[in-house]
C-alpha cells in the first residue's frame, strides 16, 4: 500500500479542490468574535458518543484494506464496552461493518466516506455557558490537498445537523489532530500543520491564533514547532503532547537518533517544560517513547512511516483506548504510565498495527461529542 508520505506526491487522485479565499484581518476578527463563548471541552470530560468513520477503500490501503476494518472493528468493540458509538458507512459496507464492529450500543449511519481518519474530519464539538452545543467546521482539505477528500469534508455538517448542534464553520483550514486543549483555556498546537500554506495561505500567525482561541474558547496556546511534509499531516499534535488534565501533560519522546523525530520531540520537550498554562501553572511533563523494537509485520517491515506512537490513544468513559505493538516491555511502560495518569479508568491496549502502517493511530480514527 502506499504510505502516507507517498500520498503526498499524488496530486492525481484530487478531485473537486475548491479554492480557499484569503480573508483580510478585520473579517478574520469579525468572524471570530460570532463564536465567542464557545470552548472545546477536554477530551476526559464526560461524552455523550463517540464517532468511527469506517472508510477503508482499496484504491488507498490496497492489501491492507480488510486488515485495517478488522482493526477498526476492534477499537469500535472496545469503545462501545464503555459508551454510545456512532459508526459512519458506505451502504454497500453495512453489514461487514456490523460483523467486524457488532451491534451492541453502536448506531450505523450510512453516508459516503473516502477513509478512516475520523478525527480530522469530524465535526469539534464545542459547548457554551448556556450548556448549548455546537459543531466547528475546520474546512478539511485532505491535509493541504494530498489526498481526495470531497466526502469526508462533507461530514461535519452532517455531524453537526444529526446532533441539532449550531453549525460554526471556522475561515481557518485544519483538522482535529491538530487540536489538544486541556477544557480549562489552553491549548496545544503545532506550526507545521496550522501555519502552513497549503492550509492557510496568507494567515499570520497571530491571525491563525486569534481565530483558534476565538473558535475552541482558548486564553492561550503553547506552539510546538512540528515538522512540515515529513508525513500527510505535517505533524499533528496527538502524536507530539496530550492533555492529561489542567497542568498536566504526557509527551513524546523519540529515543532513536536516526528518526527524524528524535530531535523534534527533544525541541517539543523543551518548550513544554518551560511552559505555563492559560492560569500561570507550571506544566507537569511526563513523556512516552516509541518503542524500539515493535513487532515485526508486514505492516511495519520496510515503512518508515509505521506510526509506533503510544501517545495516540483516546480517553473515553471509564476507559483509555490505546495501542500496543508487541514490544513487551515498551508496551507495559505505556500500560502503567497511562493507568497511573488516569485512575479510575481501565487502559485497554490494541493491536492496530494496520492502522499504524498508514501513519495513524486510535486517536485519529475517533472523535468524541461531550455531554451537554
Amino acid at each position: 500500500m502506499p504510505t502516507r508520505r507517498e500520498l503526498i506526491k499524488q496530486a492525481s487522485l484530487l478531485a473537486g479542490i475548491a479554492a480557499m479565499t484569503t480573508l483580510g484581518v478585520d473579517s478574520r476578527q469579525a468572524r471570530a468574535q460570532e463564536q465567542d463563548d464557545w470552548y472545546l471541552p477536554d477530551e476526559g470530560d464526560r461524552q455523550q458518543r463517540a464517532f468511527m468513520a469506517f472508510g477503508a477503500q482499496d484504491a488507498i490501503w490496497e492489501d491492507f484494506t480488510r486488515d485495517v476494518q478488522q482493526a477498526q472493528g476492534r477499537i469500535a468493540r472496545a469503545i462501545a464496552a464503555h459508551q454510545p458509538l456512532t459508526l459512519f458507512c458506505r451502504e454497500q459496507e453495512r453489514d461487514l461493518a456490523e460483523t467486524l464492529c457488532g451491534m451492541h450500543n453502536i448506531s450505523y449511519v450510512i453516508t459516503e466516506l473516502d477513509d478512516i481518519w475520523m478525527r480530522d474530519i469530524g465535526a469539534n464539538f464545542v459547548t457554551n455557558s448556556q450548556g448549548q452545543l455546537g459543531a466547528v467546521d475546520f474546512n478539511f482539505n485532505g491535509w493541504g490537498n494530498k489526498q481526495r477528500h470531497a466526502r469526508d469534508a462533507r461530514l461535519a455538517r452532517q455531524m453537526a445537523d444529526a446532533a441539532d448542534a449550531r453549525y460554526l464553520r471556522s475561515e481557518l483550514v485544519g483538522e482535529g489532530g491538530g487540536i489538544e486543549v486541556d477544557g480549562h483555556g489552553t491549548g496545544i498546537m503545532t506550526e507545521s500543520s496550522w501555519i502552513n500554506g497549503n492550509r492557510n495561505p496568507g494567515w499570520s500567525k497571530a491571525e491563525v491564533e486569534a481565530e483558534l482561541k476565538a473558535c475552541l474558547g482558548l486564553r492561550k496556546i503553547i506552539w510546538l514547532p512540528g515538522i512540515k511534509g515529513r508525513d500527510i499531516t505535517d505533524a499533528h499534535v496527538d502524536f507530539y503532547a496530550r492533555f492529561v488534565r489542567p497542568g498536566v501533560v504526557v509527551a513524546n519522546l523519540d529515543n532513536d537518533p536516526d528518526s527524524y523525530d528524535h530531535q523534534v520531540t527533544l525541541k517539543h520537550l523543551e518548550i513544554l517544560r518551560n511552559a505555563s498554562d492559560a492560569d500561570g501553572r507550571q506544566l507537569q511533563v511526563h513523556t512516552l517513547s516509541p518503542p524500539l523494537s515493535p513487532r515485526r509485520s508486514r505492516f511495519s517491515r520496510d515503512n518508515p512511516d509505521f506510526a509506533a506512537g503510544y501517545i495516540n490513544y483516546f480517553v473515553i468513559n471509564g476507559a483509555v483506548i490505546a495501542p500496543q505493538f508487541g514490544d513487551p516491555a515498551a508496551d507495559a511502560k505505556a500500560l502503567a504510565l497511562l493507568e497511573g495518569l488516569y485512575p479510575g479508568r481501565q487502559v485497554v491496549q490494541l493491536d492496530i498495527d494496520a492502522i499504524a502502517a498508514g501513519g495513524g493511530g486510535i486517536h485519529c480514527v475517533t472523535h468524541q461529542q461531550p455531554d451537554v
